[in-house]
Parts: C-alpha cells; sequence; structure tokens
C-alpha cells in the first residue's frame, strides 16, 4: 500500500472539504481580532511620583496663583479664569496645515502651612494640569438633486464642500520637562514681585493695647483788672 507523507497531507487541498472554508476563516479572523484586542491603549497610573505636577513655594496662595497667571500671560496663554486659588489659560498651535492643537493649562493653589505649622512658615503647594486637545480636518462633498420631468429627481455630485475642524484626540500631558519649565517661571515671579502682587495676610494682633487720655482742653482766660 502506498504511504502518504505529512507533508502531502497538509499541503493537499481536497483533504479539507470545501464547506469548511468560510467557519476556518472566520475562526482565524475571530484569533487575530483578541489577541490584538488584548493591549493596553493607556499609560498605566502608578501613582509613584509626587514632583511631576506639583511644587512648593514660600508664598500664599494668592501670590502663588498671580505668578502663574503671569507666567501664563508671557508665554502667549489666554486666562480664563483667575482668582486667589485657581488659574486656567489656552493656548492654540498648528503644527500642521489640516491639524489644529489646543492646550488647557489649569493651576490649583492650596495651602500647605499657616502660622501654628511645624515648619513655622506660610507655603504653598501649586497643582499644575495640561490638557491637549487635537482636531483635524474633516472634509464632505455636498450632493444637488437635479428635476428630470420622466424620470424623477436626480443627484449630482457637483455643488460645493464643506469643511470643519473635528477632534480626534485628548491626552493630558506628562512630560516632566514641561512642568520644570513652567514652576521655574512661576519662582521668578514670585521673586520678582512687584507693587500690584498681592499682599501676604499677616495674623491678627491681640495683645491688649493700653488706653490713651485724651488731650485736655485749654481756654483763654481775660486777665482780670488791677485793683490796688
Amino acid at each position: 500500500m502506498p504511504q502518504t507523507s505529512s507533508a502531502a497531507f497538509f499541503s493537499s487541498p481536497a483533504r479539507v472539504p470545501a464547506f469548511l472554508f468560510p467557519g476556518l476563516l472566520s475562526a482565524l479572523l475571530l484569533a487575530g481580532c483578541g489577541s490584538f484586542g488584548t493591549g493596553q491603549a493607556y499609560e498605566p497610573e502608578d501613582f509613584d511620583s509626587t514632583t511631576t505636577h506639583t511644587r512648593n513655594y514660600a508664598a500664599s496662595e494668592a501670590q502663588t496663583c498671580e505668578a502663574a497667571r503671569r507666567a501664563l500671560l508671557s508665554q502667549g496663554y489666554m486666562v480664563t479664569a483667575a482668582n486667589a486659588d485657581l488659574v486656567t489659560a489656552r493656548k492654540s498651535f498648528q503644527p500642521a496645515a489640516e491639524t489644529h492643537v489646543e492646550v488647557e493649562f489649569r493651576v490649583v493653589c492650596a495651602r500647605e502651612g499657616g502660622a501654628g505649622s511645624a515648619s513655622g512658615g506660610r507655603s504653598t503647594v501649586a497643582f499644575a494640569t495640561a490638557l491637549q486637545d487635537r482636531y483635524g480636518l474633516k472634509k464632505g462633498s455636498n450632493s444637488a438633486s437635479l428635476g428630470v420631468g420622466a424620470i424623477g429627481s436626480l443627484s449630482l455630485p457637483f455643488g460645493g464642500s464643506n469643511e470643519a475642524m473635528v477632534k480626534v484626540a485628548s491626552q493630558t500631558l506628562t512630560d516632566e520637562r514641561f512642568y520644570d519649565r513652567f514652576f521655574t517661571l512661576v519662582e521668578r515671579f514670585l521673586q520678582g514681585g512687584g507693587p500690584d502682587m498681592p499682599a501676604d495676610a499677616a495674623p491678627a494682633d491681640d495683645t491688649p493695647k493700653p488706653a490713651t487720655r485724651p488731650a485736655a482742653t485749654t481756654f483763654p482766660v481775660a486777665p482780670s483788672p488791677n485793683r490796688g
């Protein structure tokens, strides 16, 4: 009896019925999709670093946020909100002809110490986060309808085209050097100060003060005539 080799068995298409090919193809596609879908599309959060988005300053909350506002203004950001403990600003970029990028910067100033703290001074921690939104140009064409008597309406591909910017990605910036440059600039504005920089609130002085006596009021008296 002639023997059939294993190579000839796997290479011969006659061994697999034709009606099984669609099922095998579907199984292979499902297996491929399962293998590609297991990858993570985000950066795992380790929560092991507190220096990228935060920095401590020996200043009050109002002074720190004011310095952050000036730092963002000096770099071309448009401030959208600013108060004693929060600053938000936006800046637009155009890296390519059909790509638009917007960066939204947010700074929160929180009190870190006080008069009764162990350090004996006042300090503020600044939390900074930058969100980058990317927009792409989406093009579309408008078709016009032409009425024909016996046929009805006929759509023809002439007319105008519309274009719109559509958000295609949104990501929080995590580059440590990016935040280091911002915090360094905030420190420079804090050291520079200025006449309109908010003053640090001084603690109220509750020491009792001695009462002051009102000054005596004198009136001129006319001299009496000499009776001698």
